[in-house]
C-alpha cells in the first residue's frame, strides 16, 4: 500500500453521455461556487456546454467516442486527475462502450472517487474531503505483480 496526497484544490473530470449532458450541466450550475475553486476537465461537447452554460473554465479533451474517455483514463494513470463525475446513460448502447468500461476500470484501479449519477455527485461534493486535502491509499500493484511473476 502507498499513500497519495490529494490537495484541497482538486482536478475534476466531468463527462456525460448525450442523454445525460443537460443533467450534468444543471448539476454544475447548482454547484458552480464550489466547482469554481477547482480545476475542471471534460470531454468535448460536455466540457463546452459546462463552460458556456455554467460559466466555468473547463479544459477540454476530445469527444468521448473520439478518444476523450481514454484521455481521461490516461490522466488518471499519470496521477493528474483526482475525481471523476461521469453521468452515463445505462439505457443507451454506446459505440465506444469498451472505452467507457476501461475508464471505469482505471478509476477503480487508482482509487479515484467517481460519481455516475446526480445523487452520488451530490453526496461527493458535500463531503469535507471535496474541499480539503486528503490522503488516499493505493494498492502497490507493482509489488503485487512482481510477487506473482
Amino acid at each position: 500500500m502507498k499513500e497519495v496526497h490529494v490537495p484541497a484544490t482538486k482536478r475534476i473530470a466531468l463527462v456525460a453521455h448525450d442523454n445525460r449532458k443537460n443533467d450534468l450541466v444543471e448539476w454544475a450550475k447548482t454547484h458552480r461556487e464550489i466547482l469554481s475553486r477547482h480545476h475542471l476537465f471534460g470531454t468535448g461537447t460536455t466540457g463546452k456546454l459546462i463552460n458556456e452554460e455554467a460559466e466555468l473554465p473547463v479544459y477540454r479533451f476530445l469527444s468521448g467516442p473520439l478518444g476523450g474517455d481514454q484521455q481521461i483514463g490516461a490522466k488518471i494513470a499519470e496521477g493528474d486527475l483526482d475525481i471523476v463525475i461521469f453521468f452515463w446513460d445505462p439505457l443507451t448502447a454506446q459505440p465506444h462502450d469498451p472505452d467507457v468500461k476501461a475508464l471505469l476500470r482505471i478509476a477503480v484501479l487508482y482509487n479515484i472517487p467517481m460519481a455516475c449519477n446526480r445523487s452520488t455527485a451530490d453526496y461527493m461534493i458535500s463531503s469535507p474531503q471535496f474541499i480539503n486535502s486528503y490522503k488516499k491509499i493505493l494498492i502497490d500493484y507493482d509489488t503485487r505483480i512482481k510477487k506473482n511473476s
